[in-house]
């Protein structure tokens, strides 16, 4: 619930430096626009930027521990929610710790100081933490099992720079904005490797583990793993299980001091977090406000697309809206206001780094500026729950599933557009070779295949099944993950989702591709897990992706200001573009629209955000 913001030096005292750390704080502004606060001792300075969701009037951060004498004893900045955070409390008090506010960061603090470095296996929910330990002269830097919440670090000579996301660290003296060719790789590949980062020196905490750093040096703890277990539940067992698991992970997120709302597209994975949520809701007196994104013409004009966007979002969210009761707002947006320049630098700038996704970042982004002009400053959402039930196609297509690189790389590769990447095709060819995006991308998957635990017994295609979800949840998920909390993040929304929950996770991680998929129906295991809250065409209807633009006019925006720029031989990006593919691009008879749009219109987008982060954030490149 908010941004994070620290520096620990062994070699000085920081001290005279609290103007630095709280810049850097002052970064993430967006992240906490309800406070800031900071603290500075010694070797050590942590800074937070808050977003009051737990006791909005006390619950500030750091939190701090003090001996009888008076003296600090530990300090911890949280970003996240601890979703257990009743549970751990009860157990704390029980052993004699007492407290000061109702929030889960001074909780998560005396979890610390009872059980010491084990204490994040104890946590449950999204969360990155940094825990100063006065007494040890320690940091440890903590990140949730599936990496929602994000948290990158740079090391110094001396210690370590840390923060929610690299603009944090960008605004330290020690961080240069520099880009090597492994950088642009991870731009480029569309397989982030865990733990890497984009500018030069700059890492991440990886998803399930905990870093410590001492004066000696540096150590790094996984803490959690997805665990293989045979399964041994049958159907009804197993839906019945998955139906109590979703029910407590939606009963755990909507711990919150302010209104937590519902994003509702009409698909099963929202629709069953809305309806789960409503009723938990309704049992304790209050109700749910639920929303969706459109954009005008769209349902009217749109075409379809076989294995992305078969039906358009908006009648169904009307139907679940109705049906499960909620107070529903469709928040729709024009054409004019995707296409603005402005927010799609905001988008960029979210991110800290370019995108081919041009219209659905931008579109995102206003959805969440309109949330909290609405008032919700927490929202259920659906994400992850297509890589813990198989719902993408590419998960069972045999000629994605079974091919020699990640299935949505494979798929991505089919079409011309993005047959040496997604947003590649108007890099320079002769960097491209020397880059070798494609070869990147496939040796990473090659690395994570040697990760995935196995089950004695299982056949080859339990096996392959069992892999395939493996990299769906640490090599996909991770990505849209940081996407979605960036974005949100950006207008003070923290994203909940429910189908992360490590309980849930575990179970149906373990349960055999065959029955989430009965009778060839994706995610059939979820659906028959929530039959009898949703309406039968909503219950029924194929997954359909995050809706896109379709529009031509759109298109001609994205081909036009392409123009401008590949026009400008004092352009930032003009030494990486291709000229043969800029003047192919260009000819063409008309801007791309339609169901496959985004992808034809990928490369163009890259291309312009890529502009804008060379400029905007004075990158350096080196290759």
């Amino acid at each position: 619930m908010s941004g994070i913001a620290g520096w620990v030096d062994f070699e000085r005292d920081l001290t005279p430096e609290a103007p630095t750390v709280r810049a850097m704080a002052e970064a993430l502004a967006h992240r906490g626009p309800d406070g800031a606060g900071e603290w500075v001792e010694g070797h050590a300075a942590l800074a937070h930027r808050r977003l009051a969701l737990l006791d909005p009037g006390h619950a500030v951060q750091p939190a701090l521990v003090e001996s009888e004498s008076g003296s600090p004893v530990a300090v911890l900045t949280l970003d996240g929610s601890i979703t257990n955070h009743l549970e751990l409390r009860s157990a704390l008090a029980a052993k004699g710790h007492r407290f000061a506010t109702y929030g889960d960061a001074e909780v998560a603090l005396h979890a610390y100081l009872e059980w010491g470095p084990s204490f994040p296996e104890r946590l449950e929910g999204l969360f990155a933490l940094a825990v100063w330990d006065v007494r040890r002269q320690e940091l440890l830097l903590v990140r949730d099992r599936l990496g929602v919440k994000p948290l990158c670090y740079f090391l110094t000579p001396a210690g370590v720079v840390f923060g929610s996301e690299p603009k944090a660290l960008l605004a330290h003296p020690s961080v240069r904005p520099v880009v090597d060719a492994d950088g642009l790789r991870e731009l480029f590949a569309h397989s982030r490797k865990p733990g890497t980062g984009v500018f030069r020196g700059v890492r991440e905490v990886l998803p399930g583990h905990a870093m410590t750093v001492r004066a000696p040096g540096t150590g790094h703890r996984r803490y959690w793993s997805l665990p293989a277990r045979p399964h041994t539940d049958g159907l009804e067992t197993t839906v019945a299980t998955v139906r109590r698991l979703l029910s407590d992970a939606v009963a755990a997120h909507l711990r919150a001091d302010v209104p937590v709302g519902a994003m509702l597209s009409g698909g099963i994975d929202s629709s069953a977090l809305t309806a789960l949520a409503s009723r938990e809701r309704r049992a304790a007196g209050g109700g749910l406000k639920s929303f969706s994104v459109n954009f005008t013409g769209y349902a009217q004009n749109f075409e379809p697309h076989p294995t992305m966007r078969a039906t358009p979002d908006a009648p169904y969210a009307a139907l679940a809206a109705e049906h499960i009761g909620t107070e529903h707002t469709e928040i729709l947006l024009r054409t004019s206001a995707l296409a603005d320049s402005r927010t799609h630098a905001a988008a960029l700038r979210s991110q800290d780094a370019p995108s081919p996704l041009g219209d659905m970042d931008v579109s995102l982004l206003l959805f969440f500026e309109a949330l909290r002009g609405s008032g919700i400053t927490a929202v259920l959402s659906g994400e992850t729950a297509d890589e813990v039930f198989n719902g993408f196609f590419w998960a069972y297509d045999p000629a994605h599933s079974n091919s020699t690189t990640f299935p949505w790389v494979s798929f991505e590769r089919g079409h011309d557009a993005a047959a040496g990447g997604l947003g590649c095709s108007l890099v320079d060819r002769t960097l491209r070779g020397e880059l070798d995006f494609m070869e990147y991308a496939d040796q990473h998957y090659r690395d994570a295949l040697t990760e995935v635990p196995r089950v004695s017994g299982e056949s080859a295609a339990e096996r392959r099944a069992r892999e395939v979800t493996y990299l769906a949840l640490t090599r996909w998920a991770p990505t849209h993950l940081d996407r979605a909390d960036r974005m949100s993040m950006a207008h003070g929304v923290q994203l909940r989702p429910p189908f992360c929950d490590r309980a849930l996770v575990e179970y149906v991680y373990n349960v055999p591709a065959a029955m989430k998929r009965v009778n060839g129906q994706e995610k059939s295991l979820l659906r028959a897990a929530v039959a009898d809250l949703l309406p039968e065409p909503v219950l029924k209807r194929p997954k359909s992706a995050y809706p896109t633009v379709q529009e031509a006019a759109y298109g001609e925006f994205v081909r036009q200001r392409f123009g401008d720029v590949a026009a400008d031989p004092s352009a930032p990006v003009a030494p990486l573009l291709d000229t043969e593919a800029t003047r192919v691009t260009l000819g063409a008879a008309a801007a791309p629209s339609g169901a496959f749009a985004w992808v034809e219109r990928a490369s163009m987008e890259m291309v312009l955000r890529l502009n804008t982060w060379l400029e905007e954030y004075r990158v350096e490149l080196s290759l």
